[in-house]
């Protein structure tokens, strides 16, 4: 498709959101990627945080990060480029380590994967002996290689009564791990790295203290704003926001889940209470639905993927994601079983 056509598609679902010169401007960049992506039999994925135009013009595949790291475990293509953050990145290049895998941003951080490290989990794992570790898809290779299972906010409760186990450690996110005590019913505690636990405390789950520097930000506050300003809002949580925030939510899951939703339902007006460029994409795909504009949160590390990057990442394979063999070997077992513990809850 040349620029012209990109231009035609892009401004077809994308004008009443971005302005005509700066669609002009992406749909020449657009037609570059696609033109790139075929020369070198890549395939393009986008989280659904990505910006508008770069969401709706140069992906293969666009969803949360479950549904991602499947197609990049069954892609046929030689290079994998994925619009997302390297933790993503890291996980399709454990899935599919004969790939190329390119990351389009020199960092693509995470605070969440920043906020624990493989010695955090060793050192939990020796104050809990035998107490099964589940972490978020939200970390880095290394941890992901110390732990026994991931999972992702769609199945982290389906994740952890897999175990069938009295105690649970589930990291890092605190947010998502006190909404997932309480669906799952277990008390949980947040052990400090020095102080030693009563023995005498009951727990069945064992949190860490990280999180979204997007999602905790959210706050009742504003969910109470919105509703006085539009009383038929529904609103939506993503399960990274203060269990309060989810409360008092209409509803929360992934950020499929919420796209899902969204399109669904007979109602009219939605605030969607996560990364907010997410809220653009689904205005675009349901334009008969508002959404109400009172988000401003961006995270900063989505943001630095750009068309420009995309482009610059098949022009030079730069940013190359590598892993050693040794941690990716570990790392695949607790992905694996992921998505094993999402494929089964699909047939159930």
């Amino acid at each position: 498709m040349d620029a012209e056509s990109t231009y035609i598609q892009m401004k077809e679902k994308l004008g009443n959101l971005i302005p005509d010169f700066e669609i002009r401007a992406k749909a020449e960049i657009a037609a570059e990627i696609n033109r790139l992506k075929r020369e070198k039999n890549a395939v393009i994925l986008g989280h659904n945080y990505m910006e508008p135009a770069l969401f709706y013009s140069v992906p293969d595949h666009v969803g949360d990060s479950l549904e991602l790291s499947r197609t990049a475990a069954q892609t046929d293509k030689d290079i994998i480029v994925f619009c997302g953050v390297r933790f993503m990145a890291e996980t399709a290049k454990i899935l599919s380590p004969e790939k190329t895998v390119l990351l389009p941003a020199k960092k693509g951080g995470c605070s969440l994967a920043a906020s624990i490290t493989a010695d955090d989990v060793r050192e939990l794992k020796s104050r809990f002996p035998g107490v099964p570790v589940v972490t978020y898809i939200n970390t880095y290779a290394d941890v992901k290689a110390e732990v026994d299972i991931c999972c992702t906010s769609s199945n982290a409760s389906a994740v952890v009564e897999s175990f069938g186990s009295d105690t649970v450690i589930f990291l890092p996110d605190e947010y998502l791990a006190q909404n997932v005590a309480r669906e799952t019913g277990k008390h949980i505690i947040f052990p400090t790295r020095t102080a030693k636990t009563d023995s005498n405390v009951d727990y069945q789950l064992i949190g860490w203290h990280g999180r979204c520097e997007v999602h905790e930000k959210f706050t009742v506050e504003d969910i109470e704003n919105a509703r006085r300003q539009f009383p038929d809002v529904m609103v939506l949580a993503h399960p990274e926001c203060p269990p309060d925030v989810v409360e008092a939510s209409d509803y929360s899951g992934s950020t499929t889940a919420m796209v899902k939703f969204v399109k669904d339902s007979g109602s009219e007006r939605f605030l969607v209470l996560t990364e907010c460029s997410m809220g653009d994409n689904i205005a675009a795909e349901n334009p008969d639905k508002e959404m109400v504009r009172m988000c401003s949160i961006r995270c900063p590390h989505m943001n630095e993927i750009t068309m420009e990057e995309t482009r610059d990442a098949l022009l030079y394979t730069q940013y190359k994601i590598e892993i050693p063999e040794e941690i990716r070997l570990k790392a695949k077992k607790s992905v694996e079983r992921m998505l094993a513990i999402g494929a089964k809850g699909e047939r159930d």
